[in-house]
């Protein structure tokens, strides 16, 4: 026979065997479903030459946002529900593949924390970026799987320059999360 193991901060839908888990409390810290992390090394990524891999612009001084493409910082953050949450302050690069990995927002009450660059919207003159439909505003970066009320609850950074493998999986857990629990629409049955 077979022994289910089931998390302490989920519990299955139903008595059969190999139903799906509902999480139990906030489920955007329960760690179950698309808010699972794993439990990696609590230690940054580092380049080859042993740097940490993913920092602030503010520590990748060599680093700069094209003229071509829009730059954030500055403008607020506005979460699923409509509301402001929060102001971006920086952005955070891979110094091994350049690109831009986070925004870091400051949360209104205080506070900072990251954002994963695939679930925002960032205005730019033609329309959104990444989905390039007509967004409403250019005076916002759109979040569209948390309430700016959830905003608070993004794990934190032990270091303000720098981000952990750890910190890392629990920050997109957090997100991921967020894209099934924050809407009935994602979430429970559809009839």
């Amino acid at each position: 026979m077979y022994e289910v193991i089931v998390p302490k901060n989920a519990r299955p839908v139903d008595s059969n065997f190999g139903a799906p888990l509902e999480p139990i409390g906030n489920p955007l810290t329960a760690g179950v479903g698309p808010g699972a992390w794993a439990d990696r090394a609590d230690r940054p990524d580092l380049t080859i030459k042993g740097a940490a891999r993913i920092v602030p612009m503010r520590v990748a001084t060599d680093f700069f946002v094209a003229h071509q493409d829009p730059d954030p910082r500055g403008l607020d953050v506005m979460g699923m529900d409509g509301a402001i949450g929060g102001k971006v302050v920086d952005l955070w690069v891979d110094r091994s593949e350049p690109c831009l990995r986070y925004v870091e927002m400051e949360v209104t009450g205080g506070g900072r924390r990251l954002i994963p660059v695939p679930f925002l919207r960032i205005p730019r003159a033609k329309g959104w970026f990444p989905l390039m439909t007509p967004g409403p505003s250019a005076s916002h970066v759109q979040l569209d799987v948390l309430k700016a009320g959830d905003f608070a609850g993004i794990p934190q950074t032990k270091n303000p320059d720098g981000v952990t493998l750890l910190e890392e999986d629990k920050i997109c857990a957090y997100f991921g999360a967020g894209s099934l629990y924050n809407s009935d629409l994602r979430y429970g049955p559809l009839v």
